[in-house]
């Protein structure tokens, strides 16, 4: 074999290693955006470099692998539904309330499943790799939470964080509790009667009408 031949076998076998390598990467990270969805673009925006960003979201599966998660069963998901319900129907009289008792809901389910509940950026870590399409809602619902603490947040925001809590807590219930939306906020010059009528409601009727 001349030594032109061998520069050549070792150049097609250096350009064959590099293809598998490109190819490698390059379904690794289609997989890490299948996977975190939304998320991935989130951290990519946040890091230096892509593989950076990847490093992080890879170092996030080997940590969510070593959780023990705990599938809920029929009783606990019951009653983390008509927890919810209640949640919805508190809203009517006093949302910045409702607010509160919805992130604290929130803070439960994912402990009982089994999710540290400490820091919060470490629990978002740790739900993106598994529930990373609701993931920006309870960011954004945690952040008017906050808010709320401090008095700065408007009624319709509170409405809107107690729809994105309600995202997770179905998403993590694996079915929609009770009702897609908050009911509207009782009218303080509602008369005993409309009250009455508005107290019987269930959350779906409140939002239909």
């Amino acid at each position: 074999m001349s030594p032109t031949q061998v520069v050549v076998i070792v150049l097609v076998v250096l350009v064959i290693a590099a293809l598998v390598a490109v190819a490698v990467i390059a379904g690794r990270r289609r997989e890490l955006r299948r996977r975190f969805g939304p998320e991935y673009d989130r951290v990519v925006a946040e890091r230096a470099s892509r593989s950076a960003a990847e490093k992080e979201l890879r170092a996030r599966q080997r940590k969510h692998a070593e959780l023990t998660l705990t599938p809920l069963t029929a009783e606990s998901r019951a009653r983390y539904t008509a927890a919810w319900e209640e949640v919805q129907l508190r809203f009517v009289d006093t949302p910045a309330e409702a607010v509160g008792d919805a992130d604290a809901l929130v803070g439960r389910l994912v402990a009982e499943r089994g999710y540290p509940t400490g820091d919060f950026d470490e629990q978002a870590a740790h739900l993106s790799v598994e529930h990373a399409q609701t993931l920006t809602r309870y960011r954004e619902a945690h952040e008017i939470h906050l808010r709320n603490e401090r008095g700065e947040a408007s009624t319709e925001e509170l409405r809107q964080a107690v729809v994105h809590y309600r995202a997770l807590v179905a998403d993590l219930l694996g079915t929609d509790p009770v009702g897609a939306q908050p009911p509207a906020q009782r009218s303080v010059t509602a008369t005993p009667a409309q009250r009455s009528v508005t107290a019987t409601e269930t959350p779906h009727d409140a939002t239909s009408r």
